[in-house]
């Protein structure tokens, strides 16, 4: 009898933490919603068409928040059975439309737009589906967030040669429809593509015809590899080792090839974003060279980025303020110099600071040399706030630098050669020494290391490679200006570093491409793209902690910190 009691007693208690997570789920997407709502995401998302007539933006939003919904359910495992896990992704559909349907619903009885401006007759139209009735429109919200939760746990439920190929046509018709305005203008302009593009899009969008033909193929190529995949492998594993090699390099030679001249066909505003990853990837190399190496926190970063850009202007402009009017092949080394020994005299003050007061101490260094620019003592030679002008192009050969595409292959060598001298230096001399002073420095002090030699080497090598970047970005304004080097690029470029992987050269360029190229192909939706570039950080910090594209070191970093962590957890839990 007693045995029976402890026994309900822990199924009952099973079952409630069961719906407890469904609860929580729901509790989570609704929360996510209302706050999409009320800063009036929605309703500008609404006015972006994926395909035209059918689905917009708004509309897409909510369908994979709602999946999103039962996807967590699913993936959770809080039932044992297919029947409550399908009832708990519908229950944390409706939560979460219901939360939602609380907007409609105050909306039709109070005007709350004194409060939130984003609280209008669009949003209000959108989530009742302009049904006349309110009653109607948020019944049919919560009969949409219930059925997308349940569709939810079918996609987690399908089986991988179904649920595979359909996540990816999914993806990829939604990413047609979202990124349309870039990819219509590349297909039309080009005689060889403008059939594809009369396929998939008209002059309003992505019609639908487009989509199915998207989601179609992109299922069948999907499910014929998911289908192969095994025997593929099979047959891979049984080619010799020096095969193996050099199809690999084949592919990455052929996706070089494709990457390097997809500028010349996309256009310039590609060619403007990709210019911006590049100069951010050059930084970004500097300071990794700095704080995954060296594990020296540098905030003041920028500044270096400020004194390649101005001694450029210097050297070359067409200004009262300039030194000289000579050729970009002959300013560029020196302003290289100049920032590489700045950054030496940078690291000076801070040669015995360490962790976090070694951030705040680069910050102030940073911000000084901000201020000093800025300063009416200093206007007499760096121009004040009115900046230098008419900084001529760079000129090769008589051909002159003077669109994105074309800087942006100047960028592209610049980035080649400084990783090229990046990736010899982690693994020189020089390079174990920084290792050995970021993993503890009086070990490494003790072991014969010149502390202060090596650190002022890493401040100075990686100020060169930020001096690059600042001399080819003074060239593609053809200005500059104090107010272009903030506090927020210094962030950036260790944001970057931290999300593609400390110590890692791949690390930077995927970085680079995530932090820096996703916020420029979004600007259309304008400040709330940093509101996505925030999320991404969350996101790849919440679920890859190493990086995108960790070097070896930090990924058995991860898996030690992890092996300890399991097992501190069950210590405490033989303890317990």
């Amino acid at each position: 009898m007693a045995f029976e009691v402890v026994a309900s007693s822990r199924v009952d208690t099973r079952k409630t933490t069961s719906w407890g997570y469904v609860r929580s789920a729901g509790f989570q997407i609704g929360l996510i919603l209302l706050f999409l709502a009320m800063v009036g995401i929605l309703s500008m998302f609404n006015a972006r068409p994926i395909i035209v007539g059918y689905l917009t933006l708004g509309y897409a939003t909510l369908g994979i928040l709602f999946l999103t919904a039962g996807i967590m359910v699913a993936r959770a495992r809080a039932f044992p059975d297919v029947t409550r896990t399908f009832l708990g992704g519908m229950l944390a559909g409706t939560i979460a439309a219901a939360m939602l349907a609380v907007i409609p619903a105050v909306m039709s009885v109070v005007n709350l737009r004194f409060i939130f401006v984003a609280l209008h007759k669009p949003l209000y139209d959108m989530l009742t589906f302009t049904f006349a009735s309110p009653v109607v429109g948020i019944a049919c919200l919560i009969v949409l967030g219930a059925a997308l939760g349940a569709a939810g746990v079918l996609l987690m439920l399908l089986p991988e040669r179904i649920g595979g190929p359909l996540s990816a046509a999914l993806i990829a018709t939604g990413l047609a429809g979202l990124f349309q305005e870039l990819v219509r203008p590349v297909l039309a302009s080009s005689w060889a593509t403008k059939w594809l593009h009369d396929l998939l899009y008209t002059w309003t969008g992505m019609h639908l015809q487009g989509a199915i033909t998207i989601f179609v193929i992109t299922g069948a190529v999907s499910l014929l590899w998911v289908l192969n995949r095994d025997r593929a492998r099979a047959e891979w594993n049984t080619l010799p080792p020096t095969t193996r090699r050099n199809i690999r390099w084949g592919y990455l030679a052929l996706a070089a090839i494709a990457a390097v001249l997809f500028p010349l066909y996309a256009g310039n505003f590609i060619g403007q974003v990709l210019l911006m990853v590049g100069l951010f990837m050059l930084m970004g190399m500097g300071l990794n060279l700095e704080v995954g190496l060296a594990g020296l926190l540098d905030l003041g970063f920028v500044a270096f980025y400020a004194v390649g850009a101005y001694m450029t202007a210097l050297l070359m402009a067409d200004s009262p303020f300039a030194f000289a009017q000579l050729p970009f092949w002959i300013a560029m080394p020196i302003a290289v110099l100049t920032a590489t020994a700045v950054g030496g005299l940078f690291g000076v003050p801070v040669l015995n600071v360490r962790g976090d007061y070694l951030a705040v101490a680069t910050l102030g260094l940073g911000e000084i040399a901000r201020v000093i620019v800025l300063s009416d003592a200093a206007a007499p030679v760096l121009a004040g706030a009115a900046g230098i002008l008419q900084i001529p192009r760079p000129e090769l050969f008589g051909f002159e630098f003077n669109t994105p595409v074309s800087l942006f292959y100047l960028t592209l060598v610049a980035s080649l050669v400084a990783a090229y001298f990046a990736w010899r230096l982690q693994d020189s001399r020089l390079g174990r020494a920084w290792t050995a002073i970021r993993d503890d420095e009086d070990v490494a002090q003790a072991l014969g290391i010149n502390l202060i030699q090596v650190k002022l080497l890493a401040y100075a090598l990686g100020a060169a490679f930020a001096g690059l970047a600042g001399s080819i970005f003074a060239v593609m304004l053809g200005s500059i200006y104090p107010h272009s080097f903030q506090l927020i690029i210094s962030i950036n470029i260790l944001a970057l570093i931290i999300v593609g992987g400390m110590g890692s050269l791949p690390g930077v360029a995927v970085g680079s491409l995530v932090l820096i190229g996703l916020p420029e192909m979004l600007r259309e939706f304008g400040e709330f793209r940093f509101l996505f570039y925030g999320l991404a950080i969350v996101a790849v910090m919440r679920v890859k902690p190493e990086g995108l594209w960790p070097s070896a070191a930090k990924r058995r970093e991860i898996a030690l910190d992890q092996e300890t962590m399991a097992e501190q957890q069950a210590l405490k839990s033989r303890a317990g």
